[in-house]
């Protein structure tokens, strides 16, 4: 199974650090938050990883390379503009093949075992859902008995993390541009094609400088 990391994001809440470096390679206990996912990837078995980028990315492509160092293979989509998630994943279908295939947004923070996503999907979609952080208690999506839905009725409503397993024919009939993920998620729901999990260990969304300050308490906690 390949893996795609979403790192085409500006990371404008996290100016001034992000003016001249990209979001994904602001440090967090002196480590670039993206060698935090290459480095569990390549620990839960993943070998080949797709990454997209925008802003500043040539310095994501200078600094990673072609990953041999953290045990990968690395292969970059960039992206003259940004496509929001569900636009850039459509453009590096080519780089991802014909399978389903791991994708993670750069900019979280977890402890997810990684590992457990290496099984066979059913349906177009997997999603790893969390307990709603405070920055988003309505969360997103509803799981109940396996399935994730966009609605109301019985079940817990929670927040997608970033992470999930997505078939490529989740992606069947799209048109190249910028476009969200959360529309084929939502339409692929309604058909009941979407199964979740919920994660109930470490997650945090790297989105602010205090959210940042909450991963370096983390890591400096860590043993």
């Amino acid at each position: 199974m390949k893996a795609m990391i979403l790192a085409a994001g500006k990371g404008e809440r996290l100016r001034p650090l992000t003016l001249h470096t990209p979001k994904p390679l602001v440090r967090a206990a002196g480590v670039p938050l993206i060698e935090y996912h290459l480095r569990a990837l390549a620990a839960a078995g993943f070998s080949e990883l797709v990454i997209n980028h925008a802003w500043l990315g040539q310095q994501i492509e200078d600094h990673l390379g072609d990953g041999s160092r953290f045990g990968v293979s690395i292969r970059y989509s960039p992206e003259g503009e940004p496509l929001e998630t569900g636009g850039g994943i459509f453009k590096a279908l080519p780089l991802l093949g014909d399978e389903p295939f791991l994708v993670v947004n750069g900019d979280i923070f977890t402890d997810y075992a990684f590992a457990q996503l290496r099984k066979p999907l059913a349906g177009l979609a997997h999603l790893v859902l969390v307990d709603n952080p405070e920055h988003h208690l309505q969360g997103d999506f509803l799981l109940a008995d396996g399935q994730v839905s966009d609605g109301q009725g019985a079940g817990e409503r929670l927040t997608y993390s970033g992470l999930a397993v997505l078939s490529p024919q989740l992606f069947e009939g799209c048109e190249p541009g910028a476009f969200k993920l959360a529309a084929l998620l939502r339409q692929a729901m309604a058909r009941g094609l979407v199964s979740g999990e919920r994660h109930a260990g470490r997650w945090i969304d790297v989105g602010t400088h205090e959210r940042l300050a909450d991963v370096e308490r983390v890591l400096q906690e860590s043993p």
